[in-house]
């Protein structure tokens, strides 16, 4: 066969191949069998040998990669990944359709979909091929599990020739029930253990570090949003709606009951039917998503730190199972707070095996009545937090015993305290055990600092031989020091202190919540660390000044200037800047937003920035990127080798910059 001709079989047998995948995982309705599918994708694998020149990253033969892949790499999202809210009542949903309707300030039509119970995943198209898959992470930083989700055969590996050339697709990885099913019996009969459920399953499996064992692995996909999609230039991309009929066209799965509502009743019947139904579903779902349809309107109403104001989730109801009550544990917090524990008897709840549960706080346990000994009702709060309901008073035993509520630090012994505006009880003392461990795994945690090498059982290790007494004092520690500790041998000892060295190159978001300040989470801290260059600036700030910044209110406002008021954290924070954490870096002033409502597109390589590292300096001074060309577009910025977007912006007529002219307007 002439070159020629195997080029034009192999691009048949890819777009056959192509055509048989959307039919069977995207449409449910397979025109051929296995084998006979299996004899084409072989017909295509010895032409592709034959000829590796016309060998493409997009083929159906090159989704599985040949080797075990390294650690996973963490990587930002290109469009920040936020979380929904959640409502459990009826009464809820209705405040947040008042909330919407004030701000949208004309009657608000919905689109409600199926929440799907799965893994969130952002897929990464640029010239119309799948570049990368990233997981959810903290919304900001994620794995990169590209590798293994390219194996998934209902995500498509490039896109038809229509599409825009970059595209952000949003979706859920999940198992259907009956093919789960089917994976864990075959894998009890190897002697292998089972996967609880199917969201436990997906998540380890997306965590495997061989693609060729995801690949044997039955993991679905459906897709319910693009990010960015007002740069996409589909100029039929108004709605929720218009968002899934594009997705279809384009070759994704999409969950087939969405429903556009023009009235909040609509919703309710919506969630009504599918509260009652849900379980005859193949897949599961712990819920409807509730999104306004309108995406200028969503655009519109933007979101607070944690999520957007244009959509919720609005959870079933949750299954519950009785077990006894055995007794209640204490747990004290980093900042002092006691938190009631019911250790329970054992129980399967929605797919797992219970053992502990909430109870909130004293003044929950008055409420509900529950003593020692009881049988009590648990159910998993939004299917996934496991609580107390109530106790089963019929069945109480003549031995059950009311729960004592201390007065004491179960840890260290201190009076607790409690204040009038709080029901929590509080250790006061800062240098408690369990407050001083607490905060070094919150300091330490993977959505603050990401200290690789440093669990729970080597802090609390550290503590008790007295090397670590703050969170600063892991910086100073020595390989002697650790060597000695138990189950710690020279590799452990070498990855921490590496796991320790690395974290000094932290984003300044990340050691500010880390420090674990009050009522100070994520969005709290990157908003502040958009304000301030540096951990010296912060701690000067007032609290009139940080009530002036957006998403910053009175209490956290509050909190960040008593924060830097205890001589305690002004020691720690000498010691961080000692040891090389967040160190002085620039001016006293908050970084200027001159971009603002500027949007930039990034092409080719830039010399003197990364591409996301440009892309963050702009949205810091207020100006957005976006992942294509169109007439919204401001500054198309070109670096070395840029594509096809230059052709657009020259159809457009968006003005070309250079990195030289980015660098300027970035300094203002």
């Amino acid at each position: 066969m002439d070159r020629q001709t195997a080029k034009t079989e192999i691009d048949r047998l890819r777009a056959e191949l192509r055509r048989h995948d959307n039919l069977y995982y995207v449409q449910a309705r397979p025109e051929i069998s296995d084998v006979e599918y299996d004899m084409l994708l072989l017909r295509l694998t010895t032409l592709e040998a034959e000829h590796p020149e016309f060998l493409s990253e997009d083929s159906p033969t090159q989704r599985v990669a040949g080797e075990p892949i390294g650690a996973f790499k963490q990587v930002q999202h290109f469009v920040p990944m936020m979380s929904l809210g959640n409502c459990y009542t009826f009464e809820e949903l209705r405040d947040f359709h008042r909330r919407v309707s004030e701000l949208y300030e004309r009657e608000p039509h919905y689109f409600a979909e199926l929440k799907i119970d799965g893994i969130a995943v952002s897929l990464n198209y640029r010239g119309r091929k799948l570049i990368s898959a990233v997981s959810r992470g903290d919304g900001t930083l994620g794995d990169d599990i590209t590798a293994n989700v390219r194996t998934i055969r209902s995500i498509p590996l490039s896109l038809p020739d229509w599409c825009p050339d970059d595209l952000v697709v949003r979706g859920e990885i999940y198992y259907p029930r009956a093919e789960f099913e089917a994976m864990n019996k075959a894998r009890i009969e190897k002697d292998l253990k089972a996967f609880m459920n199917p969201r436990n399953g997906a998540a380890g499996t997306l965590k495997l570090r061989d693609p060729r064992e995801v690949a044997t692995r039955p993991l679905r996909f459906f897709a319910y949003a693009l990010a960015e999609f007002e740069s996409l230039g589909v100029s039929k991309l108004e709605t929720q709606s218009g968002v899934i009929d594009f997705l279809v066209k384009a070759g994704f799965p999409t969950n087939a009951n969405g429903k556009l509502c023009e009235s909040l009743e609509v919703v309710e019947e919506y969630w009504h039917r599918w509260e009652t139904n849900h379980h005859k579903l193949p897949y599961d779902t712990d819920g409807i998503v509730v999104k306004l349809n309108d995406l200028v309107g969503q655009s519109n109403l933007g979101a607070t730190a944690k999520s957007p104001r244009w959509a919720i989730a609005f959870k079933f109801v949750a299954e519950g199972s009785v077990t006894r009550l055995l007794d209640v544990t204490w747990q004290v917090g980093r900042t002092g707070a006691l938190t009631p524990v019911a250790e329970l008897e054992p129980v399967l709840l929605a797919g797992t095996i219970v053992k502990r549960a909430t109870l909130h706080n004293q003044d929950e346990i008055a409420r509900l009545g529950v003593m020692i000994g009881d049988f009590v009702e648990i159910e998993k709060g939004g299917e996934i937090i496991p609580k107390v309901l109530q106790a089963v008073v019929e069945r109480r035993p003549k031995n059950a015993v009311p729960i004592r509520i201390p007065d004491v630090c179960p840890v260290c012994g201190k009076p607790l305290i409690k204040s009038e505006e709080e029901v929590a009880l509080r250790c006061p003392n800062w240098w408690c055990p369990a407050r001083v461990t607490g905060r070094i795994s919150h300091f330490a945690s993977r959505t603050a600092m990401d200290i690789d090498g440093l669990g729970g059982k080597t802090i609390e290790l550290l503590f008790q031989v007295g090397l670590v007494r703050d969170v600063a004092d892991l910086y100073f520690l020595t390989a002697d020091q650790i060597e000695v500790l138990p189950r710690q041998g020279e590799g452990s000892t070498d990855n921490l202190l590496k796991g320790i060295a690395n974290s000094k190159s932290r984003s300044l978001d990340r050691l500010i919540f880390g420090l674990g300040i009050r009522h100070v989470g994520r969005g709290a801290a990157r908003t502040l660390a958009k304000h301030y260059e540096n951990l010296d600036m912060l701690s000067f700030a007032t609290v009139e000044e940080l009530q002036v910044i957006d998403e910053v209110g009175p209490t956290t406002a509050k909190a960040v200037v008593e924060f830097f008021k205890e001589g305690h954290n002004w020691v720690t924070l000498e010691k961080l800047k000692d040891a090389g954490v967040g160190k002085t870096t620039g001016s006293n002033e908050a970084v200027s937003q001159h971009l603002a409502g500027k949007i930039f597109v990034l092409t080719g390589t830039l010399q003197n920035y990364g591409r996301e590292e440009a892309a963050e300096l702009i949205r810091l001074r207020g100006g957005k990127v976006a992942t294509s060309v169109s007439k919204k577009t401001d500054f198309v910025v070109a670096g070395a080798d840029a594509g096809s977007k230059l052709t657009k912006a020259e159809e457009f007529g968006v003005k070309v910059i250079g990195e030289e002219e980015l660098e300027g307007m970035i300094n203002g």
